[in-house]
């Protein structure tokens, strides 16, 4: 039986390579209430909690695209801007979000809890220029059902394709 060496193909179980429809979602500074307002949090289980994603900033936008389920329904890959999940470090915000179907968040900064508690559960938060940020989000906007993908180095988006 041979042993690997601990270097030899390191990378091959790391993922690179995020593939699905995206969803954006504008604005710098959303943080952790604004993902999940705290009424919604006295639940014993996570069941249903997707359904309460940007609750409060939904009713607010009637545009909101968690509002559009028929345009953004199966979407699984969140397109954000700066500092995204920042403020009151609420655990459970990533909850919500991988309830309704988020897979993989892209940003420009993330709130270092937040972006902890998504690793925890096996959704990586990935880094973009603002430029390509917005890009993205305009291109996803206008054509929504259109699968993407997204491959990295060092948590850095190095690429997103249609």
């Amino acid at each position: 039986m041979s042993r690997r060496s601990s270097n030899e193909h390191d990378t091959d179980f790391k993922r690179r390579q995020i593939a699905g429809r995206g969803i954006p979602v504008t604005g710098n500074d959303i943080d952790t209430d604004r993902i999940i307002p705290a009424r919604f949090l006295k639940a014993v289980t996570f069941e249903g909690m997707g359904e309460h994603a940007f609750e409060d900033a939904r009713k607010q936008n009637p545009e909101h695209p968690f509002n559009s389920p028929g345009v953004y329904q199966g979407a699984s890959v969140l397109v954000v801007g700066q500092n995204f999940g920042c403020g009151s470090s609420r655990e459970h915000a990533p909850r919500p979000l991988m309830r309704w179907g988020i897979r993989a968040i892209v940003g420009g900064s993330f709130g270092e809890i937040f972006f902890g508690n998504c690793v925890m559960l096996g959704i990586p938060c990935l880094v973009a220029s603002q430029a390509d940020l917005e890009w993205l989000q305009k291109a996803i906007s206008r054509d929504p059902k259109t699968p993407w993908r997204w491959t990295w180095r060092s948590r850095k988006c190095a690429s997103a394709t249609a």
